[in-house]
């Protein structure tokens, strides 16, 4: 395919995820609050004003209107920006790790659902249960296309969040939330059993990692909003986890 082609696919496909993004905003400010996500119009957080539609083209309407409302002139969050960009460069991160086929249109729109709830949970420590059967879908989907491979999308559904269920019941629910059982069962589905206990491995160091970095820097306990650390590991699966387990293996002569 010639390189202009290529460029040009990458820049639509960027656009895309800016679009999305846009609308991933809205589902991390409804979803908490019961809103609906498709009917309600957007307004300013501050003063309540309708949002035209030139002050919703993602990314570019923050920049123009210098990060503030267009009414009555307060700050606009950067998350809403941050949201977008990281949605649109985690597209187009995938599309060129993984090709432009079906398989990196079904990684990106679970990379958006990740995106969701992460920040979600983050917030309030509670991961939405439709982001969870969102995903699911998108495993179903997955397995069905890769049928050959079907069992090892059924081990992976079961694998992980079987271990997490039983830590669940050992630690009376104070070990795990049953939101990331869920959300480690949807993706094991969407990404096989190897590569969702990867992504649990990863999820565990960076979340140690980060978690024990902010208590020491603010000198305070805090609650793990676990899926946060568990998308990431999600992510780096999605994208290296073939490479990474090959890579692990062959340090054994396993490969």
């Amino acid at each position: 395919m010639p390189s202009e082609i290529i460029l040009f696919t990458f820049i639509v496909v960027f656009i895309y995820g800016l679009c999305i993004g846009s609308f991933l905003n809205v589902c991390i400010y409804r979803i908490p609050l019961k809103e609906n996500i498709a009917v309600n119009r957007s307004h300013c957080m501050s003063c309540g004003g309708q949002l035209k539609w030139y002050d919703l083209v993602p990314l570019f309407s923050y920049l123009f209107l210098q990060g503030r409302c267009r009414y009555c002139k307060e700050k606009i969050s950067i998350q809403y920006p941050l949201i977008e960009s990281i949605n649109g460069l985690g597209y187009v991160l995938i599309f060129i790790v993984n090709g432009i086929n079906l398989t990196s249109i079904l990684y990106s729109l679970a990379f958006s659902a990740l995106i969701v709830l992460s920040v979600i949970d983050w917030k309030t420590y509670e991961i939405p249960l439709p982001i969870n059967i969102f995903i699911l879908a998108l495993g179903v989907i997955r397995a069905v296309l890769d049928y050959e491979n079907l069992i090892d999308y059924i081990i992976g559904f079961v694998c992980v969040s079987g271990f997490l269920l039983l830590l669940f019941f050992a630690t009376k629910g104070r070990g795990i939330g049953g939101g990331d059982i869920k959300l480690m069962a949807a993706a094991g589905l969407l990404l096989g059993w190897k590569n969702i206990i990867l992504a649990l491995v990863i999820g565990c160091v960076v979340g140690s990692i980060i978690h024990i970095a902010r208590m020491k820097i603010s000198k305070t306990d805090h609650v793990l909003a676990f899926g946060p650390y568990l998308s990431v590991g999600i992510f780096i699966a999605m994208l290296w986890g073939d490479p990474i387990i090959r890579w692990y293996l062959s340090m054994f002569n396993l490969n």
